[in-house]
């Protein structure tokens, strides 16, 4: 069939959208081309802009994207050098940003400029974990505590018979039972090395639930995620228990520099912080009591390709700031649910991999799960200097002035 033809019968709706590439003999580029230019000529729009990029769609359609039409381009900016301190990311760092929001950019790069002067920014990893919390559903609130013993006594037997089935990468290192009348949630942790992990937990999850209802044929396995993961979704438990990588960045910045580079002094911004991103917090019933964590990890998420949507949790954590004894400013970011991968999903995606490749994160680490742990830390690294700057903004009135400037 030519390729006029084709664009008709996808325009006509004769051929669905998810049809084309099995008139196009697998060829996914040109079946991609058909779908735009169909839509084109049904919906009467020119789509050229789309249509116009580097990407491979034979490489990404069945792996990141179905009906394919092209690209959406994001303008990419860099903030730093930041200069880190951690447990995996040592030195001098580059951010990259993907936003549309004017300022956004400007404001990470015055924060890293800051924190680096001051000796930089000292991270720490307190935990590293991703969950998948199926549901069972039990003759009665007994049975569920005997399975919920059960699993928590076999811990190492499911690893063998069911998530050692599925990968090589991933370890089921704990469950937290949750039992509400007859329905047993399961909130399984696994380590799972530079991979962010969701599919790699769902697929173990699964297996496990297989293994569960082999040995308790009372039991019905219901759902593979009974909502307790908790994934994509604001909430109190990844708040209080992490998922993904629970980090903290935190950093001493001399009198002399808050003075001279963000124009405003320790005590206001302690007290701007405490009055705005803790108490304020506190009154809307937020779960994330700091500036714009979202801002940083949304910007440095659609760079890297990772789940978009798991910026939801990633905005979640607490920002401090306190005046020390010897008159300077102490300020730390806690993010206790940063889901993150440098293996996997879209980081394979070749601009996104690029952007890893910025910071000496792509691909797998040596050891495993080195590389996510240092893109974490990262992570933390420009959320502090984002919150650092944007704090320094309000207490300096400085805010409207730099959207006015930039944003406009």
């Amino acid at each position: 069939m030519e390729f006029e033809e084709l664009v008709e019968k996808v325009a006509s709706g004769e051929i669905k959208l998810h049809q084309v590439e099995e008139y196009t003999n697998g060829d996914k580029k040109l079946a991609t081309e058909i779908r735009r230019k169909a839509l084109e000529k049904k919906l009467g729009v020119k789509l050229d802009n789309i249509g116009h990029y580097s990407l491979d769609p034979n490489q990404l359609i069945g792996k990141n994207i179905e009906n394919m039409i092209g690209v959406v381009q994001i303008p990419m900016g860099v903030a730093g050098p930041l200069k880190i301190n951690g447990e995996y990311a040592r030195g001098e760092f580059y951010i990259p940003l993907a936003t549309t929001e004017g300022a956004l950019v400007a404001s990470v790069n015055r924060g890293c400029s800051a924190l680096t002067e001051a000796g930089g920014v000292k991270t720490t990893i307190i935990d590293d974990k991703m969950t998948r919390a199926p549901l069972l559903k039990c003759p009665d609130a007994r049975k569920a505590r005997e399975v919920a013993e059960w699993v928590k006594n076999n811990l190492d037997y499911l690893q063998e018979k069911a998530v050692s089935k599925i990968t090589r990468h991933g370890k089921l290192r704990g469950v937290k039972p949750f039992i509400v009348g007859n329905n047993l949630y399961l909130r399984f942790e696994f380590e799972t090395g530079d991979a962010m992990g969701m599919n790699m937990v769902t697929i173990a999850s699964e297996e496990i639930m297989n293994v569960i209802e082999e040995e308790f044929p009372e039991v019905k396995y219901l759902a593979l995620s009974g909502n307790l993961c908790v994934d994509k979704k604001p909430n109190a438990l990844n708040f209080i228990e992490g998922r993904g990588k629970t980090v903290i960045a935190e950093a001493v910045i001399p009198r002399e520099i808050v003075e001279k580079k963000l124009k405003t002094t320790p005590e206001l911004i302690a007290e701007v912080n405490y009055r705005k991103n803790l108490i304020g917090s506190a009154q809307a019933g937020s779960y994330g009591f700091n500036a714009h964590f979202g801002n940083i990890v949304g910007a440095i998420f659609l760079a890297t390709g990772q789940d978009e949507a798991q910026v939801t949790e990633g905005s979640h954590g607490i920002t401090l700031a306190e005046v020390t004894p010897e008159g300077d400013l102490y300020i730390s970011v806690t993010m206790p649910s940063l889901e993150i991968g440098t293996v996997g999903g879209g980081t394979r995606v070749p601009t996104q991999r690029e952007a890893l490749s910025i910071m000496g994160v792509a691909g797998g680490g040596d050891p495993p799960g080195s590389n996510a742990r240092k893109f974490a830390e990262i992570v933390a690294g420009a959320v502090l200097a984002g919150e650092l700057s944007l704090l320094a903004a309000i207490a300096a009135k400085h805010l409207a002035k730099a959207h006015k400037e930039l944003g406009r």
